[in-house]
Order: structure tokens, then C-alpha cells, then sequence
């Protein structure tokens, strides 16, 4: 049974899988056991399945995998980071997400999630990281507790440079935050709610949300406005605020989710609550004279497409004994629980489309 669903896991690796681990030097220095197929069921053993280093390193030499100790599997998954990133990018490539741009731009996507080890006694810890697009290269990676004074999401807990490009989700969109990456001298692009972040507009009144998303009633019709954002001190950081109306669909979804929560919670539905769900709302410093209101949104598109993965990667991540104290092994570590969640989505794809008795034909199919 293990060796049939090895096989059909093979079957949906990026077709030159076995080439990136040449080229990454992911099997440099093994004295034994070169082989690119028993490390990476070795890895996605210890990264799937939740097994310590220790507990993986026995069940790899009992299957006859691998023939090493906790210690060298440790530096063998910080060795394959290269390895582990090149598999992301190609299957992101294959869901048609770009991840090649113009040489001289690149975004920074900022998230963080929650990682739980496994046992009645295991840490819980908060995982926050970035990931450059289109390129997928992780560039930073913290660890922190899952509660007290400092470990909540926050685009302070991230090193920002001038120049940088950083896109966040609606649970960074804070005046602070947009503040510290105004300072650093770099940009942001943050999905927002008029619930969560207050905007004013050029003559410092509050922005008049219904008039101004009012006028947008034609699905995929676009809306710019220059706003302030107000921050410590009497001062601000001006921005633009740049909306797209959703499908008729999308907003039935949205309306419908809505007022089932609401239901749960015993809770009455505002108006205004449901006239916001039927926008995609953000707030940006990118340049006006580089990035249109179509650019930034589609560049928040693109970071969408990543999310859906990653919502996906935050369920596995769940699960895992994450490298707390070296960086380039969380880093592996992340990379590696990434490629578990492209696989994992990529499968439920096909057994959608699949015939019932199996998953042979697709060998065949690649031969």
C-alpha cells in the first residue's frame, strides 16, 4: 500500500524533480543512500507525518530509506532548502501562477501562522515569514509564543528595507503597522475594512464609504481615491484606497457567510457591513506613477492565488516539529510544508477527476 501511493505521489512531482536535486546539491556529501527519491519520502516523512527528527530517523532505516541519525537529518533538510524551494516554484508555475517578473521588481508577501507541535505537551508557536513574488523566495523567517506582548501578527515584527514592496493581509491593516513601513521608507498594499482602519480623505474628513463604493455597481469596475491614514502625533500617511466590485456570485457568497455568522453569534447584520463585503478593499503606498489601481489590485491578485496554497499550508503546518533556533532549517522546514500543500491540492484535483480504481493511468500518461 505505501509503495502504490509512493507511486502515485511520484507520478505528480514537478517532472524534472530528480534534476533539481543534482542541481541544488541537495545529495552532496551523502557517503551512502544517493538516492534523490529516498531522501525526499525521508523529508516528507518527517514533514507530513509530524515525527520528530529522532522518531523519523528510525522509521527511515527501518523502512530502508536512509541510514543516518537525527543530527544528520537536520542538516540534510537545511541542505535541501534549494531543493524543496525550486519544487514550490515549479508547481506554482504549473497553477499558472507567474513566478518569474521583471527583474527589477519584486513584492514581499507578509504572514504569519500558527504551529502546533504534536503531543498532549506540545508547543504552540507562531510562525511569521515572507515570502518574495513572483520569485517564492522565503527571506525571513520568526519565531515567537502564540500569546503575550509581542507575538501578535504585525508588520513590525518584520525587517522592512527602503525599497521594499510589502503585501499583507486585512490582519496587518493597522495604522501602526502602515506607519513603520512609511518610516523604513518602503511601500504597502494591505487588504482593509472600513471596520478595522480608519482613512480620511484629502480635506481630512472620514472617508464617506457608501457614497464612494456606491458608484461602483458593475462587477470588476475599479475605484481609486487618495486618502490619509492618521497615525501617532497628528500625523498621517497618505495613500490611496482602490476597490474592485465582486461577481454577483462572489457577493452572494460573501453576503451568505455573513449572515450565517451573524446567526451564530446572535448578532444583528449592519447595512454597511454587507454593502463592504461586496468589494475587494485596499489600502497602498505604491508609487500612483508606476502602479494603477488595475496594477495594484491585480498584484493583490497574485498574492490571492498564493493565499489559496497557503491556506492549505497553514492546516499542514499544524502539524510538525518546526526548527525553533536556525533559521535556514525553518526555512527548509517551511519550503518543505509548502510542497506538502501544492501536493496535497494538486491531488485533490485530480481524485476529482479521476476513474475509481486508481491512479495508474497517470504514469502511463507521463511516460
Amino acid at each position: 500500500m505505501m509503495n502504490e501511493d509512493w507511486s502515485v505521489l511520484i507520478s505528480l512531482f514537478p517532472r524534472s524533480w530528480r534534476e533539481m536535486a543534482v542541481r541544488s546539491n541537495a545529495l552532496k556529501g551523502l557517503r551512502k543512500d544517493k538516492s534523490e527519491e529516498a531522501l525526499l519520502r525521508t523529508l516528507l516523512m518527517h514533514l507530513s507525518c509530524g515525527y520528530s527528527l529522532r522518531e523519523t530517523a528510525v522509521r527511515a532505516r527501518q523502512a530502508h530509506l536512509a541510514e543516518m541519525s537525527d543530527v544528520a537529518l537536520l542538516k540534510r533538510l537545511r541542505k535541501s532548502k534549494e531543493w524543496l524551494a525550486q519544487l514550490c516554484s515549479s508547481m506554482f508555475m504549473e497553477r499558472g501562477v507567474p513566478v518569474q517578473g521583471p527583474s527589477d521588481f519584486e513584492a514581499r508577501l507578509l504572514d504569519a501562522t500558527n504551529v502546533k507541535e504534536p503531543g498532549k505537551t506540545g508547543s504552540l508557536w507562531r510562525l511569521h515569514y515572507s515570502v518574495r513574488i513572483p520569485s517564492l523566495e522565503c527571506d525571513f523567517v520568526k519565531v515567537t509564543g502564540s500569546s503575550g506582548v509581542g507575538t501578535g501578527e504585525s508588520l513590525k515584527q518584520f525587517p522592512i528595507k527602503a525599497g521594499d514592496h510589502v503585501i499583507a493581509d486585512r490582519g496587518y491593516a493597522t495604522a501602526g503597522g502602515i506607519e513603520y513601513v512609511s518610516k523604513c521608507k518602503a511601500y504597502s498594499l494591505i487588504r482593509m475594512s472600513p471596520h478595522n482602519l480608519d482613512v480620511q480623505d484629502c480635506l481630512g474628513r472620514r472617508m464617506a464609504w457608501q457614497e464612494r463604493l456606491g458608484k461602483l455597481q458593475t462587477s470588476g469596475q475599479i475605484g481609486s481615491w487618495s486618502v490619509n491614514v492618521p497615525t501617532t502625533g497628528n500625523r498621517s500617511v497618505a495613500g490611496r484606497v482602490c476597490a474592485i466590485r465582486k461577481t454577483r456570485a462572489a457577493i452572494e457568497i460573501a453576503h451568505k457567510n455573513l449572515r450565517r455568522r451573524a446567526s451564530r453569534k446572535g448578532e444583528r447584520l449592519k447595512p454597511e457591513t454587507l454593502l463592504y463585503a461586496e468589494y475587494v478593499i485596499v489600502f497602498t503606498t505604491f508609487p500612483e506613477a508606476r502602479f494603477t489601481a488595475a496594477d495594484v489590485l491585480q498584484w493583490y491578485r497574485i498574492r490571492w492565488q498564493i493565499e489559496l496554497v497557503f491556506k492549505r499550508f497553514k492546516q499542514i503546518a499544524q502539524l510538525g516539529h518546526l526548527p525553533k533556533y536556525d533559521e535556514e532549517s525553518a526555512k527548509a522546514w517551511l519550503y518543505g510544508k509548502l510542497f506538502i500543500a501544492l501536493m496535497a491540492e494538486k491531488l485533490v484535483s485530480h481524485a476529482r477527476s479521476i476513474s475509481p480504481w486508481g491512479c495508474v493511468w497517470l504514469q502511463e500518461a507521463r511516460v
